[in-house]
Formats: structure tokens, sequence, C-alpha cells
């Protein structure tokens, strides 16, 4: 089974919604499933949470609208650790804002959409990923390309150390970043924050 990373646009107003009622994370992240939501919200409590925890938030009667610009979706495929290794040098760590596929932003509440929760990035921080990304091309991710030491930290999907004249892993990641940061850019000029999910 594959793990792929997915990110997705969403306005500041509507991240401020999916924060105080993380069930209305299912409309970002699954929008072709409306009734995600409605289950999510029936999904019984443990007995800990019903203690100690925040009552869970009233049934919005309206649905996460999202205007022009928001719900844009960008998959990284099995690109996205590669990626990450490339930007931070690490394989679970880094600084923001070149960490924010794996680490960052605010989890979407205890809400498992794929494996685990979502993380959401404001409009500013999308611009401080988008300004960090900028200078970044190519033949820099080429001089960071290192296949015995991805291996030895298990960058998924492990697959650097195969010869590149039959499987060009590099071009791999190299394509999905070029695609990666024209999104990320766009998203920063349109003033809109990102969904980051892993499923």
């Amino acid at each position: 089974m594959s793990v792929c990373l997915v990110m997705t646009t969403l306005g500041d107003d509507n991240i401020r919604r999916v924060l105080a009622d993380p069930p209305l994370i299912w409309s970002v992240v699954a929008p072709d499933e409306p009734g995600r939501v409605g289950r999510e919200r029936k999904r019984p409590r443990g007995l800990l949470a019903r203690l100690f925890g925040r009552k869970p938030a009233p049934a919005d009667p309206f649905p996460l609208w999202l205007p022009d610009g928001e719900g844009k979706r960008m998959d990284l495929d099995k690109a996205w650790h590669g990626i990450h290794y490339l930007l931070t040098g690490t394989s679970f760590k880094g600084g923001f804002p070149l960490n924010f596929l794996v680490l960052g932003g605010e989890q979407v509440g205890h809400v498992e959409v794929g494996y685990g929760p979502a993380r959401v990035f404001t409009s500013a921080q999308v611009r401080e990923i988008a300004a960090a990304l900028a200078p970044i091309d190519e033949t820099s991710l080429r001089d960071r390309f290192n296949p015995d030491e991805m291996m030895k930290l298990a960058i998924y999907p492990a697959i650097w150390d195969r010869d590149p004249a039959d499987d060009d892993t590099f071009a791999y990641c190299a394509e999905f970043y070029s695609e990666m940061k024209a999104f990320v850019a766009d998203a920063a000029e349109r003033g809109v924050g990102l969904v980051v999910s892993v499923t």
C-alpha cells in the first residue's frame, strides 16, 4: 500500500472553522464523500475524552463552502519524503518553513484522515514557505541528492539506490518538486493557506 501526501488550498476563515470543528476537515480532504463529516461526528468518544476532553463541537448546519481558489489539490504521490529530505537533509526533522511537508502547521483535532490528522498552514505561513522555496531550483536539489544516505535514513519509498538508467529517482523527485513549488507559489499569490494530509 502506498503512502502519499496531498496538499489542498484553504482560506484562513475556513482554516479557523475546521480547527474549531475538526470533522469539517473531511469536506476538504474528501469532498466527493459528503457523508464523512456526519459519520465522524457520530463516532463514539472514549471515556477519558468524555470525562476530561472538550465537549464536541455542535453540528454545523452549514457545509464548508470553498470559494474560488480554495479546494485546489496537489498530490505528491510517493515523492513527498524524498522532497523533504532534499529540502532539509533529514528524515523527519528540519526547521520551518522547509520542513512543512512532515512537520509544523496546526493539527486538525484528532480526526484520522489517513495516516494521522491533517495539518493546516495559514496564508501567512504559506507566504513564508513560498519565499523559502523560491530560490531552490533543480540544480540545488541535485547537489543535495545522496542515494546512499537516503537509503540509510529509510527515506520512503526506499528506491533511491536504483540504477538511474533504469529508474531516475532524482528526476521523479525533481518533477514533483517543481509542481509543488508552483502550487505553493500560486497559493501564496492567491492569499490562501494549505491543508497537508498523508493518505
